[in-house]
């Protein structure tokens, strides 16, 4: 199962860079290389080039959106199997917000990682 396909482009900082890279690495299956890092390249199912869209949005101060969290970012990362990956997360034990949401969309879902940060993931409709 691949966990995440795909994002835009997102930095942050960390109390625990080492750690925290190795969670996502460990949970999330991102690839992140020597320099601290991944780079992903938008694909279809069979690894040919694969056009995409990623959204960027600047919420305002007093919103909840990134709730539990008290980040002033959050994450979206999208995923080919939203069910399964959340079922392999709270497999593994991450902290795993029971609330979904289904919409014209596509489906999302949520985890926190270990620094306390909410990270949205996401699956396409079928066919986006």
């Amino acid at each position: 199962m691949a966990r995440v396909t795909g994002i835009g482009g997102i930095f942050f900082k960390a109390q625990d860079p080492v750690a925290l890279r190795d969670w996502y690495r460990r949970h999330l299956g991102i690839d992140v290389l020597d320099w601290g890092g991944a780079a992903f390249r938008w694909t279809d199912a069979n690894g040919a080039p694969a056009g995409g869209t990623t959204i960027w949005s600047v919420a305002g101060s007093g919103s909840d959106t990134f709730a539990p969290s008290a980040s002033t970012f959050m994450v979206n990362y999208r995923v080919d199997d939203l069910q399964a990956l959340l079922a392999a997360l709270r497999a593994d034990g991450c902290q795993v917000l029971d609330k979904t949401d289904d919409s014209e969309y596509g489906k999302f879902g949520w985890v926190i990682d270990p620094e306390g940060n909410k990270v949205e993931l996401w699956q396409p409709p079928p066919g986006a």
